[in-house]
């Protein structure tokens, strides 16, 4: 599937495959990215992701910090490419993003400020220092 077609199931409240798992999020996230200016790419897929989780009855598991923070990640690695680069080979550049836990985010946040009411409501900045 292409990003665009990726962008379009999505909008329409049909995630990729059977699973919704965390490579799967990435890559919806990722597809936005691409397709997308940046500030449009955050608004339009943490809408899209809250408007799937409230089709399925789980609107308690969005975070927003978690999917701005992916979001940024995604962002920050595609860059240097120019912003064209194929999923595939996003993929093989960046296995760190994929792995769900522990993962990326770890480096940056605590687990407190991750879970927190205020986390999952607005992205909150990163608390940890390296």
């Amino acid at each position: 599937m292409t990003n665009s077609e990726i962008v379009e199931q999505f909008e329409n409240g049909i995630p990729p495959g059977e699973e919704f798992h965390h490579a799967e999020h990435m890559r919806v996230g990722f597809a936005y990215v691409c397709e997308f200016s940046f500030p449009e790419a955050l608004e339009k897929f943490s809408s899209a992701l809250k408007r799937l989780a409230a089709k399925n009855g789980r609107s308690h598991l969005y975070n927003e910090t978690i999917t701005w923070a992916y979001l940024f990640l995604i962002r920050e690695r595609i860059t240097p490419a120019g912003g064209k680069i194929e999923w595939e080979e996003f993929v093989e550049q960046n296995p760190d993003l994929l792995a769900w836990k522990p993962g990326i985010l770890s480096r940056y946040y605590r687990d407190e400020t991750l879970q927190s009411d205020l986390a999952k409501t607005m992205f909150v900045m990163p608390d940890k220092h390296q």
